[in-house]
């Protein structure tokens, strides 16, 4: 078990550190945790992973808050909805195979990729294109769309959350990885209050791998905030490309 912890506080550290400033975190830490601990039922293995998450999307949050504009009232707004949503999209999840959300999530990151891939500036520039009245209202819509696929399915939130700020409201990239935090924050501390109360936490394991990730997410914020809006956009398609990859095995396979 030492071992298997050791390995898990790695894992959570990685995690951390991509999450902070692109978010996909769930990627690296979720089928580690799936492979470290395979007779630990699934929800008790994303209840107790939701822990080590919240905690260093938290702290990255905190990190950005002071050194990048975040544009409160309408990204409250989002991850007030959103949070709310996530809710719902987990009672959903129970009803519906979330299977059948893998070929359409699938395609939008394809575009997402060859999108930002293709527009060399998008993100490079922060201009917020929207008034504040049209801000909450697509912040409203965000919070509805994302919050309920970040409940249901899970997946690429991160990125969705990054490239809707960024090409929606006019964020450049690190601004719009702070805003996502927020939101972020919102949704993981819904289905975390929804784990602890049932009893899916594995506290001696999330603890250690909690104070890991929230290593990990200074490091990353650090780096994030020094490197500039082009590192993230690299490391944006990194994770966005891991994802597809990892999306197209479990849909073809």
């Amino acid at each position: 078990m030492t071992l298997t912890l050791v390995l898990l506080c790695c894992f959570a550290f990685l995690a951390g550190f991509i999450d902070s400033i692109v978010g996909g975190g769930g990627l690296i830490q979720t089928p580690a945790m799936l492979l470290l601990l395979p007779t630990v039922p699934v929800p008790t293995v994303l209840g107790t992973g939701k822990v080590s998450s919240i905690s260093g999307t938290a702290m990255a949050l905190q990190r950005f808050a002071g050194k990048v504009p975040i544009r409160w009232r309408s990204v409250g707004v989002a991850a007030l909805v959103a949070g709310i949503m996530s809710f719902v999209g987990a009672r959903v999840v129970s009803l519906l195979p979330s299977e059948l959300l893998r070929p359409l999530v699938l395609g939008l990151l394809v575009v997402i990729a060859i999108y930002t891939f293709w527009r060399k500036d998008f993100g490079a520039i922060h201009a917020p294109r929207l008034d504040d009245r049209r801000e909450v209202l697509f912040g409203i819509g965000i919070g509805l769309v994302i919050g309920f696929y970040d409940g249901f399915f899970g997946p690429g939130t991160g990125s969705f959350l990054l490239f809707a700020f960024v090409g929606i409201f006019g964020y450049d990239f690190l601004s719009a990885s702070a805003s996502s935090k927020v939101v972020n924050v919102a949704t993981n501390l819904t289905s975390l209050a929804y784990f602890a109360y049932t009893g899916h936490i594995i506290w001696h394991i999330a603890l250690p791998m909690a104070v890991c990730n929230v290593t990990g997410s200074v490091l990353g914020t650090r780096v994030a905030l020094k490197q500039g809006v082009g590192f993230v956009r690299i490391l944006f398609l990194v994770v966005v490309c891991g994802i597809i990859i990892r999306l197209a095995y479990d849909t073809f396979k």
